[in-house]
């Protein structure tokens, strides 16, 4: 396996917001015929820079498109020392030892700042021009923080993934609309204190109202904030992450 690390990834985001109008009337306000209301359009240059790990198949340069499973640490591994992206996960694994049958990129979070779906998005498309990447096979996993990314990324870009992982994380309920077709499998304690089981919980009772057909949610007894030990270290998980396919009808793990 190929350890290679980008030291930054520079993301550059565009936005064009149209239709708002320059000049505001307020309910009470007397207008006149000297009030004019015109509509402007601004384009807002956003930076994002990223340091990450990318963890390669052995045999990467024989085969044209690999899957790519993007990680997401943390709160406690943000900052600006990679080793720290290795302390749990897929990471972890895969600086162990263990090879992976797919591209891994675990980017870290700068401190004090959080996952941003934009972001995130940009990072994909980076990734997307530099490595062989099989784009009907994009796969996003992460921890508690990484979790709670994992959920946003899903309602930003639903139509880039493949399926999504997220582990004692969280989201907005009424977004699961977005990617009510897309396919999950969710991870939590139900003894954990920082970030409450029913934050998950919530999110999967919406999309199986949404009738959501590949939706998987294991639950640990006993277990505390630390799902993510038994989370990734679950025989089948792997094994169903690579069967799905952006699109595909919802297939069974081996």
């Amino acid at each position: 396996m190929y350890l290679r690390a980008a030291v930054f990834c520079s993301v550059f985001l565009f936005f064009s917001i149209a239709g708002i109008p320059q000049s505001v009337v307020c309910a009470d306000e007397i207008v006149t015929e000297n009030n004019v209301s015109e509509e402007g359009a601004a384009e807002i240059e956003l930076k994002a820079s990223f340091q990450y790990l990318t963890f390669l198949p052995k045999d990467y340069d024989q085969q044209e498109k690999w899957p790519l499973v993007l990680f997401l640490h943390g709160a406690g591994e943000r900052g600006d020392d990679l080793e720290k992206v290795k302390v749990h996960g897929p990471p972890m694994q895969a600086a162990a030892g263990r090879e992976f049958p797919f591209i891994l990129v675990a980017p870290q979070c700068p401190k004090g700042y959080w996952w941003y779906p934009n972001e995130l998005a940009g990072l994909l498309d980076q990734l997307e021009e530099k490595y062989n990447v099989d784009p009907d096979r994009i796969y996003v996993t992460g921890l508690s923080m990484g979790g709670y990314g994992t959920w946003s990324l899903a309602s930003y870009c639903p139509e880039r993934l493949a399926a999504v992982a997220p582990v004692c994380g969280g989201g907005v309920a009424y977004l699961t609309t977005e990617y009510q077709d897309l396919a999950v499998w969710a991870f939590h304690g139900d003894q954990d204190s920082v970030v409450s089981l029913r934050s998950s919980e919530e999110l999967i009772e919406r999309l199986k109202k949404r009738g959501a057909k590949e939706i998987r949610f294991t639950v640990y007894e006993g277990i505390g904030h630390n799902s993510w030990t038994k989370a990734y270290d679950t025989p089948e998980f792997y094994d169903w992450l690579l069967q799905q396919r952006r699109g595909a009808a919802p297939t069974e793990a081996k």
